[in-house]
């Protein structure tokens, strides 16, 4: 059990450090962006909503964050040759990249099987676990001239524990676990990224509110009451932690533990 709830990041705890967030213009991905910038990192921007990434861009800069860079990617359409620009952009603007935290979100809709498209689900698929497949391979020899650099999979529950209606969600996101471990055995020891995959429980968030309409929002946790499990997991504090499956529920006060020890 890792208790993190009494940890408490100081203002310079991300002092030039790197930090690519996708999924970044909303949620979880947008409240995770503004935090690393308020400790110190230089936040990279990725997300389909440029309008969206720009106003987060200016929130950071109005809030005395170091600039951050702002590229609107589409992920359901990405392609091996963008992550190499993407890469690419980043070494010569940055010249390091010590984190990813892979917040992007494909969903459709709730339905039966039977109601679902194949091409629903290759976007799901493409978005949930080829896209942050192919970043991770390209930003590679980037993450590994840092000293401690991290990966962090925003993972589902459902992906863990599927159920009926969630069809092509559930499905993907159980491959986002699947590539999450695969990386971290492969990637299991320095100078290779240290690589985690955290699975939030309900949050109040957009996705949240497309999946449960008619759900009370107002008791569900905040997406600012999971910043300390990212601030933890993508900082120096959490550098023992390799190859983890995170449960984590903010409400909880066990914090999050190890889904295998």
């Amino acid at each position: 059990m890792h208790a993190w709830q009494d940890f408490h990041a100081p203002a310079d705890y991300l002092k030039d450090r790197v930090i690519l967030v996708t999924g970044a213009g909303q949620g979880l991905g947008e409240a995770a962006a503004k935090a690393f910038a308020a400790h110190g990192a230089t936040v990279i921007l990725v997300g389909r909503n440029e309008k969206k990434l720009g106003k987060l861009y200016d929130a950071i800069e109005a809030a005395g964050g170091p600039k951050p860079a702002a590229i609107p990617l589409d992920l359901a359409k990405l392609t091996d040759q963008d992550c190499v620009n993407l890469a690419n952009l980043i070494w010569k603007e940055f010249d390091r990249l010590d984190g990813i935290l892979h917040c992007a979100n494909g969903f459709n809709h709730l339905s039966p099987l039977v109601n679902q498209k194949l091409e629903e689900w290759v976007d799901m698929y493409r978005i949930n676990v080829a896209a942050p497949f192919a970043i991770n391979r390209a930003c590679l020899p980037l993450l590994k001239r840092a000293d401690d650099a991290s990966i962090l999979f925003v993972g589902e529950q459902h992906g863990l524990q599927p159920k009926a209606y969630w069809g092509g969600f559930a499905t993907t996101r159980a491959g986002q676990a699947a590539l999450a471990t695969i990386t971290a055995d492969e990637w299991d020891k320095p100078p290779f990224p240290r690589v985690n995959l955290l699975v939030p429980g309900p949050v109040r968030t957009p996705f949240r509110t497309k999946t449960h309409p008619a759900e009370h929002v107002d008791a569900l946790p905040l997406p600012a009451d999971m910043l300390p499990a990212f601030l933890y997991l993508l900082g120096p504090a959490g550098q023992a932690l390799r190859g983890q499956t995170l449960r984590f529920n903010p409400a909880d006060s066990a914090g999050f533990a190890p889904e295998h020890e």
